[in-house]
């Protein structure tokens, strides 16, 4: 019996003893720090680079606006007479993230798209006017320049995006509503979105920190205060916040940034040629992929760098610098942020096998030349303005082609005003006769065509035009 009880005294001896420990390691916290989480160190840290951008935009407008409707401009056309033109002043906000002590400030292209005023008020309440360095509608950015007539101004330095992780805890700083400055809070909800279909360039870092309206160029920070995101869009069915908010990843905003203090207006990025595909999981299953990743080159331009380091249509794309390749829309990503210049490591799948060859990050090359020509004469396309269509013509105006003869300007109340046709379209046949060259395009309007047929492409859809005779 006596083994018992002492077996007891030792075993309440040990509960106790855990018990006491339990306490000590859930003891009553001894100090402010201990008490309080607070994101204020890195809110003081960051909002005084994040600020209000508020722009103004003259609008001419028509007084007969019943004529202005689609409906009637398609009989009509521009020939129709309009009413005294009135002007008036479209005002909007946003925010923006100063990256330059000089002042220089990253936004959303669609917060100063067309503003023909452009005002930044810091937190502090100081106002500065600021003109347009570099904008991207690609990816939705524009590089701002504050007149600080030489005062230094915060800023935030920029993160490498690719650092950041899924559940890493990040604040979104913006100016919703027009309220005043906001910090909300929230993980990386998702990195890498690439099928939202927001921007063209899509790929970005989803968060659950609430993002409103008039969050759009603000700043999506890390806890150790520096730029991880551009906020620039939300998933909303009401027109607020439902913890979907997407922000374009820094090492965007860092290209164009870089390209803004090169003097560039525009953003060049490397072109290489290539066209591809998703690979799907029955694509993946007949290349032997063990998984659907990468995407499948299924074309080449004629003077493409990949086809001149010997790239083929079918290889499949995997990586590029070394970063994963998930699908064509994370290509794009990551040759967007890579300058052009030097080289890029590629590394791809050829019959099963992983190969690698270096490419060439080339601007987007003017071949062949535009030759602009002004169509005039008694014919259905008479006021359009044609030009060969090139890679630089493509990235210009934000064309998937990169062959062909594109419109580039139509004139108002001219025949083809009247036929709909607008910059953009690209030329396809004409009477049966195949339009390749502005040279194919001279060549039938010296025969004279007054009716007939018209086939071109618009976007992704082939149209056909029948114009009878009068």
């Amino acid at each position: 019996m006596l083994w018992r009880w002492c077996f007891l005294g030792l075993f309440f001896s040990l509960l106790f003893l855990t018990s006491d420990l339990a306490a000590q390691t859930r003891s009553i916290p001894s100090s402010q720090s201990e008490v309080l989480l607070s994101f204020s160190p890195v809110v003081k840290k960051t909002a005084p680079a994040v600020v209000n951008i508020y722009t103004r935009k003259r609008v001419r407008q028509r007084t007969l606006s019943l004529f202005n409707d689609p409906f009637f401009q398609q009989f009509f056309g521009g020939s129709f007479p309009q009413g005294p033109v009135r002007e008036r002043m479209e005002s909007s906000l946003g925010s923006g993230v100063i990256v330059e002590a000089s002042g220089l400030v990253v936004t959303s292209n669609h917060v100063i798209e067309g503003a023909d005023e452009i005002n930044v008020v810091l937190g502090d309440k100081r106002e500065f006017d600021a003109e347009i360095v570099s904008s991207d509608k690609k990816s939705d950015l524009a590089v701002l320049k504050i007149k600080t007539k030489g005062e230094k101004l915060p800023f935030l330095e920029i993160k490498d995006s690719d650092d950041v992780e899924v559940g890493d805890m990040v604040l979104a700083v913006g100016n919703p509503f027009g309220v005043g400055q906001t910090v909300t809070s929230g993980i990386v909800s998702a990195i890498a979105r690439t099928s939202l279909d927001i921007t063209d360039i899509n790929y970005f870092i989803q968060t659950d920190a609430a993002i409103n309206p008039g969050n759009s160029g603000g700043a999506l920070v890390g806890m150790e205060g520096k730029l991880v995101g551009i906020n620039s869009a939300i998933y909303s069915r009401s027109g607020g916040s439902m913890g979907l908010g997407f922000a374009v990843p820094s090492n965007m905003v860092r290209a164009i940034v870089q390209s803004a203090l090169l003097g560039q207006k525009k953003l060049v990025r490397p072109w290489t040629g290539i066209k591809g595909q998703i690979v799907s999981n029955d694509l993946a299953a007949s290349l032997g992929m063990k998984r659907p990743t990468g995407f499948l080159i299924n074309g080449l331009h004629e003077v493409s760098p990949a086809r001149e380091a010997g790239m083929k249509v079918g290889d499949v794309i995997t990586h590029i610098q070394g970063r994963e390749i998930e699908d064509p829309a994370a290509f794009s990503y990551r040759l967007a942020t890579l300058p052009i210049g030097g080289k890029a490591v590629v590394r791809f799948l050829r019959g099963g096998k992983e190969k690698s060859q270096k490419i060439k990050l080339i601007a987007p090359p003017e071949i062949p030349a535009r030759n602009v020509f002004l169509i005039k004469g008694e014919n259905f396309l008479q006021g359009a303005t044609v030009a060969n269509l090139s890679p630089a013509l493509a990235e210009e105006y934000n064309l998937s082609d990169n062959k062909g003869v594109v419109i580039l300007d139509v004139k108002r109340s001219l025949m083809a005003a009247r036929l709909g046709l607008r910059k953009g379209d690209i030329i396809v046949k004409i009477n049966g006769d195949e339009i390749h060259f502005v040279k194919d395009m001279k060549r039938v309007v010296k025969k004279g065509f007054s009716y007939g047929s018209l086939v071109f492409k618009r976007g992704d859809k082939v149209r056909r035009v029948m114009i009878e005779k009068r």
